[in-house]
């Protein structure tokens, strides 16, 4: 069974930052892309960032462009999301997924086959 397991929310002002993990048990990340979305009450869930199996591509949402940073360690069978100059309309629950394939490109939810129970990142003005 492959669970995922994401950490590191909070509580942060504006212009802040936040470090999400992901922490997945169960089988290797190591062959799969993974990625990052994000869900507020009433919206559509929102691809934030993606990484292919090696780590040598990544991709990003409009949202998260030049601000946020996605990495991953294969050993430790981790991804992160490193969030810099956080605004309120980052305010969301965000859930780490693990892809069906090593790639999952910007693409959306139907992409990805398992995804964590997601934290809460709320950011204040």
């Amino acid at each position: 069974q492959v669970q995922l397991v994401e950490s590191g929310g909070g509580l942060v002002q504006a212009g802040g930052s936040l470090r999400l993990s992901c922490a997945v048990s169960g089988r290797p990340i190591s062959v799969y892309g993974m990625g990052w979305f994000r869900q507020v009450p009433g919206k559509e869930r929102e691809f934030v960032a993606s990484i292919s199996w090696t780590g040598g591509r990544t991709y990003y949402g409009d949202s998260g462009k030049g601000r946020f940073t996605i990495s991953r360690d294969n050993p430790k069978n981790t991804v992160y999301l490193q969030m810099n100059s956080l605004k309120p309309d980052d305010t969301a629950v965000y859930y780490c997924a693990r892809g069906r394939t090593g790639d999952s490109g910007d693409g959306g939810a139907e992409r990805y086959e398992y995804w964590g129970q997601g934290t809460q990142v709320t950011v204040s003005s």
